[in-house]
C-alpha cells in the first residue's frame, strides 16, 4: 500500500467532487461573470454562487475541511489534501460553494477549538450552515506583519471591556455581503514575555467605532470578498470574548496557520493542474509558422516540467499533511514552512508560461489565468512571506548540526 494511498470514503468524496465540478462549477463560471459584471458592484453576491452551495449540501459536499465529526466529515489532513486542490482548479466558487473558504475555515477551527458556548451559537453555527462569512484581522499597515509580534492595535482592558484602537488592513472576507464578525488580533500586554503580548477578541464587524475605510485593490482586481482596511476607534469589546485567554493570540495564530497552509498549497496545486491543461489545449489549438504550437521545442519543455513540477509539490505537501496527522503540526513545522515557498512559486511559473502560449488572451479576463496569477502571487505574501518561511526552514537545518557538532 502507498504511504499517501487515499481511503475509501476519500476516495468517494474525491469521486462526488470531480462530478460536482463537472456538472455544476464550470459550467457555472461563465454564468458567475455575467452576473458580476451585470451588478457593477464587485463585492456583490451572485445568485449563481447560492445555487452551487445547495447543489454542494445537497450531495454530502459541505464543511470537508473540518476535522471534527461533529461538525464536518472529520477528514484527517491528508484525506481533505486531494479534495483542496480539485476545489482551487475554480477558486472563486468551488471553496465557497462547499463552505470551505478562506478565512472562514480557519476562523471555524478556532471557535471549535478556543471558542465559548456563546461564540459557538452566535457565530460557529451560521458559519458551518453557511449563512453568514466571517473575517480575520492581523496584518497591520504600519508595521512589518510577517513577525506577528509587531502587531500594535491596542486592546486595553477596562473594567469587563478591553478597548480596541488601531489599524487592520487586508482583513479578506470584510467587505462580503454575508460578514458578520471578525477575529482581531492586538496587542493586550506589551511588557509580557514577546510571545505573551497579543491576544485574539472576537468582534461583530458592525460594532461601534468599527469603520471599514475600503476595499484594497490586489493587482488591480477587487476580490468579491474583499480585503478591507479597518479602523478600530475606542471599540469596546466584552472580557468574555476574548479567545483562549489574555497572551493566547500568538499560539492561536500557530495553530490556526498550520492547516490552513495545507489548503492554501494544495490549491495552489489545483490552479496549476488547471493551468497546465490550458497551456496544453492552447498549444495543440494554435499555429505559427505552420505548425502547431505544441511542436515546438520549448512548449514540450515547459508542458514537461510543469508535470514534474507538479508531482513533486503534490508529494511535499500530501507529506506535510501526513506527518501533522501522525506526529503534530510542530514536528512536522519544517515540511509545512517548505509547501508554503514551494507550492505558490511552482504554481506561479507554471501559470506564467501558460499565460505566455495564450499570448495576449492570457492577461485579459477571457481565460482564468490571470486571476490565478494575481492570486498566487499575493499568496507568496499571506501567511507570511517567502523568506520567513525560509527563515525558519535554515534555523532548524543549522540547529540540527550545531546539535552534531556539540
Amino acid at each position: 500500500m502507498s504511504l499517501f494511498e487515499m481511503s475509501d470514503r476519500a476516495t468517494k468524496y474525491r469521486n462526488d467532487l470531480l462530478e460536482f465540478m463537472d456538472a455544476c462549477v464550470y459550467p457555472a463560471e461563465s454564468v458567475y461573470e455575467a452576473q458580476m459584471a451585470e451588478s457593477g458592484n464587485p463585492h456583490f453576491q451572485p445568485p449563481i454562487l447560492e445555487e452551487l452551495k445547495e447543489q454542494a449540501r445537497s450531495r454530502g459536499l459541505w464543511n470537508l475541511f473540518h476535522p471534527n465529526p461533529e461538525w464536518g466529515p472529520g477528514l484527517t489532513n491528508l484525506e481533505y489534501a486531494p479534495l483542496a486542490e480539485i476545489m482551487g482548479r475554480s477558486p472563486q466558487l468551488a471553496p465557497e460553494a462547499c463552505n470551505c473558504n478562506a478565512p472562514d475555515t480557519g476562523n471555524m477551527e478556532v471557535f471549535t477549538l478556543f471558542g465559548s458556548d456563546e461564540h459557538k451559537e452566535k457565530y460557529l453555527k451560521p458559519l458551518l450552515e453557511g449563512t453568514i462569512r466571517s473575517a480575520f484581522a492581523m496584518t497591520e499597515p504600519q508595521v512589518a506583519s510577517s513577525d506577528a509580534t509587531n502587531v500594535q492595535l491596542s486592546m486595553v482592558r477596562d473594567g469587563d471591556a478591553y478597548v480596541l484602537n488601531g489599524r487592520k488592513w487586508f482583513a479578506s472576507n470584510a467587505l462580503h455581503a454575508n460578514c458578520k464578525v471578525m477575529i482581531v488580533m492586538g496587542k493586550t500586554d506589551p511588557d509580557a514575555a514577546t510571545h505573551r503580548q497579543q491576544s485574539m477578541l472576537v468582534v461583530p464587524i458592525d460594532a461601534p467605532g468599527v469603520t471599514v475605510m475600503r476595499g484594497l485593490p490586489v493587482f488591480g482586481y477587487q476580490d468579491r470578498e474583499g480585503h478591507a482596511e479597518i479602523d478600530f476607534h475606542d471599540v469596546r469589546v466584552p472580557v468574555t470574548d476574548v479567545l483562549k485567554g489574555e497572551g493566547e493570540g500568538f499560539a492561536i495564530a500557530q495553530a490556526r496557520l498550520g492547516p490552513g497552509r495545507i489548503h492554501h498549497c494544495m490549491r495552489c496545486i489545483g490552479m496549476a493542474e488547471r493551468a497546465l491543461e490550458l497551456m496544453c489545449l492552447r498549444a495543440d489549438s494554435r499555429t505559427t509558422f505552420g505548425r502547431p504550437i505544441s511542436a515546438n521545442a520549448n512548449i514540450r519543455d515547459w508542458i514537461a516540467e510543469a508535470r514534474i513540477d507538479i508531482e513533486m509539490i503534490r508529494l511535499l505537501t500530501l507529506k506535510a499533511a501526513y506527518l501533522m496527522d501522525t506526529v503534530g503540526n510542530k514536528a512536522a513545522q519544517t515540511e509545512i514552512a517548505a509547501i508554503k515557498v514551494a507550492a505558490p512559486n511552482i504554481a506561479l511559473k507554471i501559470v506564467d508560461r501558460a499565460i505566455q502560449v495564450h499570448g495576449a488572451g492570457g492577461v485579459t479576463d477571457d481565460f482564468p489565468l490571470a486571476g490565478f496569477w494575481a492570486h498566487l502571487r499575493t499568496l507568496r505574501l499571506a501567511d507570511g512571506p517567502d523568506e520567513v518561511h525560509k527563515r525558519a526552514i535554515a534555523r532548524q537545518e543549522l540547529k540540527k548540526y550545531r546539535e552534531v557538532s556539540q
